[in-house]
């Protein structure tokens, strides 16, 4: 997770890649997440908050 600070992206957790590293991120909305999350939460029965937050993150790599 990164916060969005005057154009520039701060990461909220040390990150662990060398000095110079170029990567490819992915940008996601966190309040469009929420939303999704809730949009599918229990649409197919009562499903464990954790496992519907694994699927989520899957689909979202696809």
């Amino acid at each position: 997770r990164v916060k969005y600070e005057k154009g520039v992206l701060k990461p909220l957790e040390p990150l662990e890649f060398p000095e110079g590293e170029e990567l490819l991120v992915r940008i996601i909305d966190l309040e469009e997440r929420i939303r999704r999350l809730q949009k599918y939460k229990g649409v197919l029965g009562s499903v464990d908050e954790e496992l519907l937050e694994e699927a989520i993150e899957e689909a979202e790599q696809l």
